[in-house]
């Protein structure tokens, strides 16, 4: 348990990503079966533990320490579980032979029921030091909050095995913890794990954004152009009667999706983009972000969301035709492919990405400016020649994304954040003006925690801790007044109605853009400004 307890802790006190691969490739050389692989399982999203559920860590807490206390721990801290690993009263000091291991303590979270879950946990608590408890209760939790993706802990497995990542993504589906024949395969013991399971997942391609000066090499002859769609990147296959969704990293998805899973009656796997909306006399009519959401991250679906918001595909490529893998043929022919595939489907449920006609870059700058719909983000360039090659390549895909949108708004809230910035207030709700019963007043529309550098959250935090007017839990509410407060320039990529929101509105991926210390609050921009964007 000790040396996980390291990695997890080395990792998210480490910023760079090549450093992190290091410490990951360095414990999967270091750690033995099946330490390892259920520590992959925790890093991967892969761990289910039944019978242990963080709901029941604050009671399990509340046992042993006073509630008022842990509170103000909590509040000062920021973070659950490094509060609860540091105010937890140890029953005596470990010795490096009592820790459990972790394959131990997994095994035995494992097969716990819910009643003998908090016991064990505790127990276990009782044993370990203030790091171990920490990356104790982060098992327990699944949120490891850690600065690791899936993708970063198989590109660690990849340089372990001196292998391609997409290698590891092509057989991941068909394996489980502790992963003893992945491990086995990496380190030459073993013949490379086989597929278990029907409709695999296939490692996808992505794009690199276009930069100004590339534009004058995008011509209609080697490139084709299509929009970007504002959805989510999905992966449809079927396989002998089994149909699958994944999204753009392998999940598998199609739970939350039946409706869409169910239609699908062709042979292979196509690429696409997952959107709701109806069927309409020329395709389908796209819905909002905002009313996709409705469908996104349920683990139960009912019938009154699929049919307020049907969920449909619209591919752009396919990967398998029927029972041939076409990945190596260039996107001319894919393309044709495809079409002839949603051609023959009567699944009612896809449809085809339409090309774009253009002249030359000056023509796709205006087509980008100007989209026909606003569920539209940008335009895709694709290479005609280039095959379906997993990874980003430099040179086959681009993205141009539209420019955008920025607003001044001014901080009211701020809340700690988790992991290496558990220490620092850098998640901001802020707001702009709008008139009220009582004059202007500032109402929130939209929360950020990222785009600005270090030095700059330095410089926020100690604006958040000296300008403090009240306190919600951790949540601080700072000074907002017309002629005191802080502005922030702040990006987003559109605006949709929400009924949830008390300005009616929400915001698509804000993020800071710059602080404007020289901008008094009473400048900030107003509601009916985002309300004209919107268009409706």
């Amino acid at each position: 348990m000790r040396s996980f307890a390291t990695l997890l802790d080395r990792l998210v006190l480490t910023p760079q990503r090549n450093t992190k691969l290091q410490l990951l490739v360095n414990y999967f050389q270091a750690t033995p079966d099946p330490d390892r692989g259920w520590a992959l399982a925790a890093l991967t999203g892969e761990l289910d533990l039944p019978g242990v559920k963080p709901a029941m860590l604050r009671a399990l807490v509340a046992e042993r320490v006073d509630e008022v206390l842990f509170q103000y721990s909590y509040d000062y801290v920021g973070d659950l579980a490094e509060t609860i690993a540091l105010v937890w009263p140890p029953a005596g000091k470990p010795t490096p032979e009592s820790e459990p291991r972790l394959g131990e303590v997994v095994e035995a979270l494992r097969s716990a029921s819910r009643l003998e879950g908090p016991r064990l946990v505790g127990r276990l608590l009782d044993s370990l030091e203030a790091t171990e408890r920490w990356a104790l209760i982060k098992l327990v939790t699944g949120a490891l909050r850690i600065g690791v993706s899936a993708r970063l802990a198989k590109q660690a497995l990849a340089d372990l095995g001196k292998r391609e990542v997409n290698e590891i993504e092509e057989v991941w589906h068909g394996l489980a913890p502790p992963y003893g024949e992945l491990f086995a395969w990496l380190e030459g013991r073993g013949e490379r794990p086989s597929a278990k399971i029907r409709a695999p997942f296939r490692p996808v391609m992505l794009s690199h954004a276009l930069a100004d000066d590339e534009l004058a090499q995008i011509t209609p002859d080697l490139y084709a152009a299509e929009w970007k769609w504002d959805g989510i990147r999905v992966q449809a296959v079927r396989e002998a009667g089994v149909a699958r969704l994944y999204s753009r990293t392998g999940d598998d998805v199609s739970g939350a999706f039946p409706d869409l899973v169910d239609s699908l009656d062709f042979e292979g796997a196509v690429d696409g983009e997952l959107l709701v909306g109806r069927k309409g006399d020329a395709g389908f009519d796209v819905g909002t972000f905002a009313e996709l959401q409705q469908r996104l991250n349920r683990k139960t679906v009912t019938g009154r969301h699929m049919d307020a918001y049907p969920a449909f595909m619209r591919v752009y490529d396919v990967l398998v035709d029927g029972t041939e893998d076409v990945r190596s043929l260039p996107f001319r022919e894919r393309r044709a492919r495809l079409e002839a595939l949603v051609a023959r489907s009567r699944s009612g449920r896809i449809d085809v990405s339409p090309l774009l006609s253009y002249a030359d870059g000056e023509a796709l700058r205006l087509l980008r400016s100007e989209p026909p719909n606003a569920v539209i983000e940008g335009v895709m360039l694709k290479r005609w020649d280039s095959v379906y090659e997993p990874g980003r390549p430099k040179g086959p895909w681009f993205k141009w994304k539209r420019d955008p949108h920025t607003v001044d708004a001014v901080l009211m809230y701020a809340q700690r954040g988790h992991g290496k910035r558990s220490s620092f207030y850098s998640d901001y709700t802020f707001g702009v003006w709008r008139e009220g019963e009582e004059g202007q007043e500032l109402v929130p529309v939209g929360k950020a925690y990222f785009g600005f550098t270090d030095e700059e959250l330095a410089e926020i935090d100690r604006f958040v801790r000296n300008n403090t007017v009240n306190r919600f839990g951790p949540v601080r509410e700072v000074v907002h007044e017309a002629g005191k407060g802080l502005v922030m320039e702040v990006a987003f990529e559109g605006l949709q109605r929400s009924t949830r929101h008390k300005s009616g509105v929400a915001m698509r991926f804000p993020r800071i853009a710059r602080l404007r210390w020289d901008k008094p609050p009473s400048e900030a921009d107003a509601l009916e400004t985002l309300e004209k964007l919107i268009g409706d």
